[in-house]
């Protein structure tokens, strides 16, 4: 087992070839099993990569009680093919369909096409997934032939008639596979792009710095490496992630992290720059030296956490196979609540739109039977 010291690191390149980094590896000691939830270790202290020991702050008692749906849902709009991800530009919902790689635009009538995204290979997981918006651009992450990219389109025109302008590529080399492929991308709150990349099949790539698999990486708006990311000329912001699907920030900027564990444990964590998660080495909650432990784990049969918004003290996560919301509040992760298990099948995504309401999307016309997805909205309120 080993951890990083993120001394020494070369830039990367872009356009798929293989990032120049070099780190020094430090052998530690200890077990590679994984041990049983303990209601008490939920909220675990934690390692950063030098082995320093962080202890979670206690719960605040006097702060608001999180959000949580309440009410019946609503369906929105309903005849989705495979959504996976929407975005807001101003009041207007977009929306991207994994398999067609189409772009599709909520209107009062239903729903248009907006643009197609070019080169798409949709396979397996992989094809059209995360979309977001920026200063006139919709980003979108796309399985292509031979690996994952981010490009952009200049987003034309004007709600009810929006459509995409000229593809430019943002960030490529990203493997790809037609599981654990990855693909939720996010503006953080320092205006720079987020980008969640699987380990496609490769655990080992999520330990091994000089790859792109099994990561978090941060990238500016054009595709560049920040000045501050914490190693010097790489895009990786995090490491030893499997499957992570869902990134988003509470108001004091902390992130948080979905991913899908393999057999044993799904995982909600805290991100921190440079820090290791620990996949393959540890799944769930470890306690290793160098590893970060999750706030929160879950069987997978009762999660498979894909897309998740943070809001007022709420961390709301979308899960497939589960079928359910599980709202986390961040004040005490172990007091999470559940919502709808099983009314509406599997789900992809969670957003929070203009108004408050919480949106979320269906996920089951890529599974025998399904014949349509749809995206609800409910009310949130304290709970």
């Amino acid at each position: 087992m080993s951890t990083l010291d993120p001394r020494s690191v070369a830039g990367p390149r872009r356009g798929g070839i293989a990032l120049g980094i070099t780190l020094t590896l430090l052998a530690v000691t200890g077990c590679t099993g994984e041990r049983q939830a303990d209601p008490a270790a939920l909220a675990p202290a934690s390692s950063s990569p030098a082995g320093e020991v962080t202890v979670p702050a206690s719960p605040d008692a006097s702060a608001p009680g999180p959000l949580v749906p309440t009410g019946t849902p609503e369906v929105v709009a309903s005849g989705f093919t495979t959504p996976w991800s929407v975005a807001f530009v101003g009041e207007t919902a977009l929306v991207s369909q994994r398999d067609t790689g189409e772009i599709l635009e909520i209107t009062d009538g239903g729903t248009r096409i907006v643009g197609e995204v070019p080169d798409l290979a949709a396979r397996g997981e992989g094809g059209l997934l995360g979309i977001a918006h920026a200063d006139g651009y919709l980003y979108t992450y796309v399985t292509i032939p031979g690996g994952n990219r981010v490009m952009r389109f200049p987003l034309e025109g004007t709600p009810g008639s929006f459509a995409l302008g000229a593809a430019q590529t943002v960030f490529d080399g990203i493997p790809s596979a037609n599981i654990h492929n990855g693909g939720r991308i996010a503006f953080g709150p320092d205006d720079q792009l987020y980008i969640t990349a699987g380990d496609a099949t490769d655990p080992d790539t999520a330990q091994d710095p000089n790859t792109l698999g099994g990561k978090i990486l941060r990238v500016t708006p054009e595709g560049e490496v920040p000045a501050d990311n914490p190693f010097p000329g790489s895009p990786v912001w995090s490491l030893g992630h499997r499957n992570p699907q869902g990134i988003g920030w509470d108001a004091a900027g902390t992130m948080y992290a979905s991913e899908f564990g393999q057999d044993t444990w799904d995982e909600l964590n805290i991100i921190e720059p440079g820090a290791n998660y620990g996949w393959p080495e540890v799944e769930g909650i470890g306690g290793q030296a160098g590893f970060v432990d999750p706030v929160q784990q879950w069987a997978p049969a009762d999660a498979s956490p894909s897309g998740l918004v943070v809001v007022d003290g709420s961390v709301i996560i979308a899960n497939l196979r589960g079928q359910r919301l599980r709202v986390v509040p961040t004040a005490d992760p172990s007091s999470a609540q559940e919502f709808f298990v099983g009314d509406f099948g599997r789900l992809r995504d969670a957003v929070v739109s203009p108004s408050g309401d919480l949106w979320f999307v269906t996920s089951d016309t890529d599974r025998a039977g399904g014949s349509d997805d749809e995206i609800l909205r409910v009310p949130l309120a304290a709970g």
